[in-house]
């Protein structure tokens, strides 16, 4: 607890954020590392170094390193997805032309608008 007075509704609400805080904390700090040993572009030494200084300067460190690299993060991130997808769709079978054919019946039988049917197949042509 962080007032005195026994457990009255101050200590709670210091005691429910000080959890939050530390919860989101924990969190980046996985997210952090999880980015971090799967980045192929710097060196088992740079890696060592962030994790000392991530270890070393919780939050700083954590601050530190979403700043300097918050756009490397996020197109790491965007390639992994789009792997993951392209995964999923040799293992489901997917094809981009089977989904053309899908789409040319859908237009056809009036199901779909035609501004509807171009937003759609310039989805898929991506």
């Amino acid at each position: 607890m962080l007032f005195p007075g026994g457990f009255t509704f101050p200590n709670f609400l210091a005691d429910v954020f000080s959890i939050f805080i530390f919860v989101l904390w924990f969190w980046l700090l996985i997210t952090i590392f999880g980015d971090l040993f799967r980045r192929h572009d710097i060196s088992g030494w740079a890696k060592a170094i962030w994790v000392i200084v991530l270890i070393l300067f919780s939050y700083l460190g954590i601050f530190i390193y979403l700043i300097t690299q918050h756009r490397g993060m996020a197109e790491r991130q965007s390639q992994r997805a789009q792997q993951a997808r392209d995964e999923l769709r040799q293992v489901v079978g997917f094809s981009a032309a089977d989904e053309l054919e899908k789409l040319e019946r859908l237009k056809s039988s009036n199901t779909i608008s035609n501004d509807e049917y171009q937003r759609l197949r310039a989805r898929l042509v991506q």
